[in-house]
């Protein structure tokens, strides 16, 4: 299991090199200035669409537009926010934070352009119902010559959308924090993987309950315990700033001096820090890896763009907003200094340090709460890919290997399971952002459209 574990470490390290980060925040970049930064002149009315004011209930599609960004954002916003930021900076150091909003920016451009596409080039699977997805875009806004890009994203989405990482954090803050402290569990190798094992079983139970009902029962759940789940974990680290307000300036400026210094990163190397924070942002909002667009696909609208506009505000919703949240009060309370933290169990002990007796066991509900709707949607997407691949009538023969990956996820190391996911995530991004950059066109033209029709009051 070791060596299989340093394999998967030595081939994601490989993938995520300078190339790949000029992809995602070269390509970001270039959508940004391509649209003359379109996306963010309207943010305003993209969250009008949020509300429902532009709703028809008799658009094609299986979901409204606030359900298919609760439910993409019950992807992103997740353990990536309470976890991976931790993560990113045991890593990379506070610095890695500064990458992670300068990709997150970016991002905004690139799920404007991304979603906007998989509205327009939505495609029917071998069963004649609608998808949407980079798959889907390649095939039906491409030529025939494109065709193996889709198949590539999909083999790659099979096993970037199984959720190690969630289930790993899962079971380490309960081993961690509930087990451990007050002895329920031995502290041998044995008893730590039957433990891991055990709750592995029992979250496969409950996540089975939910995917096997499919993309309604996923968008209606997730529509229901997003809003609580962010409203509750931002209360509380409000709390923490609140109560560490003289520490905030200096947490900013570390933030911002070490992404240029990498002082505190592992041998003083910016490229290092940078690569960390891009490295989390892309698993926090996913913005160009081409998940996303999977389940805004699937909203009920016959406006792309107005769907484009809804999915943009993930990335500021979960990198900008909760994320240095996250970061603020792992800085602030000072565990990052502590090497033997990593993971949830850091950011656990920072909640721990400014609560003390009870911010642990909040923290050990909100990433109750964050990764199992993270582990629903994250089922959506990998159906989406193995229909795709193998047709329609059997997609739901993946959930079968999605739930199995729980338990591996389960008992896997940390540095395992985040690099699987990335690694999966580098090859991805690849077809992802390609294919948004040849289509591009397309879409600012679509949205030249759009925008004249509702400047000419003719969306009412």
């Amino acid at each position: 299991m070791e060596q299989i574990e340093n394999y998967i470490i030595a081939f994601s390290d490989f993938l995520w090199g300078m190339p790949l980060l000029i992809i995602l925040v070269g390509g970001g970049l270039f959508f940004s200035i391509y649209s003359k930064f379109l996306p963010f002149r309207y943010f305003g009315h993209g969250v009008a669409i949020l509300r429902g004011k532009y709703d028809d209930k008799d658009d094609p599609g299986d979901i409204n537009h606030y359900q298919a960004l609760a439910a993409a954002l019950a992807a992103t916003i997740g353990v990536g926010n309470i976890s991976g930021v931790a993560v990113a900076i045991s890593m990379g150091g506070p610095g890695a934070i500064f990458w992670m909003w300068l990709s997150a920016v970016v991002g905004m451009a690139t799920k404007f352009f991304t979603c906007t596409l998989a509205l327009m080039y939505r495609g029917e699977d071998s069963m004649g119902h609608v998808q949407g997805g980079p798959m889907y875009v390649i095939r039906e806004g491409m030529s025939k010559n494109w065709y193996p890009l889709a198949v590539f994203f999909s083999i790659a989405g099979l096993i970037g959308c199984f959720p190690l990482f969630q289930a790993n954090q899962l079971t380490q803050v309960v081993r961690d924090v509930i087990l451990v402290p007050n002895q329920l569990i031995g502290s041998t190798e044995a008893d730590i993987f039957q433990s891991n094992l055990i709750s592995g079983l029992a979250i496969v139970s409950l996540v089975s309950v939910v995917i096997f009902g499919g993309v309604q029962r996923i968008g209606k759940v997730a529509g229901n315990l997003v809003p609580f789940m962010v409203v509750l974990y931002m209360l509380c680290t409000l709390f923490i700033l609140i109560t560490h307000a003289d520490k905030i300036a200096d947490a900013f400026w570390l933030i911002i001096t070490d992404a240029f210094t990498g002082e505190a990163a592992v041998g003083g190397v910016v490229a290092a820090v940078m690569i960390q924070g891009i490295r989390r942002a892309a698993f926090s909002n996913e913005a160009g890896i081409g998940t996303a667009p999977m389940m805004h696909g699937a909203a009920k609208t016959k406006e792309p763009v107005r769907e484009g506009l809804v999915a943009m505000l993930g990335p500021f919703i979960d990198t900008i907003v909760i994320c240095t949240m996250t970061a603020l009060v792992i800085v602030v309370t000072g565990v990052w200094k502590n090497k033997d933290l990593d993971g949830v169990t850091m950011t656990a002990q920072a909640f721990e340090t400014a609560m003390p007796g009870v911010g642990a066991w909040i923290l050990v509900f909100c990433i109750f709460v964050f990764a199992i709707t993270t582990l629903f949607s994250y089922s959506y997407y990998g159906v989406k890919c193995f229909g795709f691949l193998f047709g329609a009538k059997h997609q739901n023969l993946y959930n079968f290997f999605y739930v199995a990956s729980i338990i591996f996820g389960a008992v896997a190391s940390l540095k395992a399971a985040v690099g699987m996911i990335d690694a999966m995530y580098a090859l991805m991004a690849i077809p992802t952002v390609f294919s948004t950059v040849m289509l591009a066109p397309r879409v600012k033209q679509a949205a030249k459209e759009y925008f004249r029709k509702l400047h000419n009051h003719e969306y009412q």
